[in-house]
C-alpha cells in the first residue's frame, strides 16, 4: 500500500497519471525471413499519441541453448505498425520463434 501511495504521489509531481507511468502490451510480430539468417520485428502501437515501445524476440536455433535475441526500441506513431529492428544471425540458421513480447508507454 506504501509503494503505491508513493507512485501515485511522485506521478503527481511530474504531471502525469499513474497509468502513464508504465508500459502496456502490444501488438507483435517477429518473423524469420527467407534463408533464415535474419529476422523481422513489427510492433504495432494501438494508441492515439506516438509512444516510446520496446520489442523483444528470441529464436531457437538447431545448435543447443543458442537462443538469438534481440531487443530494440524507438518511438512509433499512433495506431502504426512499424518495423522495429532486423535481428541478423551469427552463423547459426534461426529455427522457431521461441518468446515474443512488446510494450509501450507515453513518452
Amino acid at each position: 500500500m506504501q509503494r503505491k501511495l508513493t507512485m501515485f504521489f511522485l506521478a503527481a509531481l511530474i504531471g502525469n497519471p499513474p497509468s502513464m507511468l508504465f508500459a502496456e502490451p502490444v501488438p507483435i510480430t517477429c518473423t524469420i525471413l527467407p534463408g533464415e539468417e535474419s529476422a523481422s520485428v513489427l510492433l504495432t502501437n494501438p494508441f492515439n499519441y506516438t509512444a516510446s515501445c520496446q520489442a523483444n524476440c528470441k529464436f531457437s536455433t538447431a545448435v543447443y541453448d543458442d537462443n538469438p535475441q534481440i531487443i530494440c526500441a524507438k518511438p512509433v506513431p499512433a495506431g502504426k505498425q512499424v518495423e522495429m529492428c532486423i535481428l541478423k544471425a551469427a552463423g547459426n540458421k534461426l529455427v522457431k520463434l521461441v518468446e515474443a513480447n512488446a510494450d509501450c508507454k507515453k513518452p
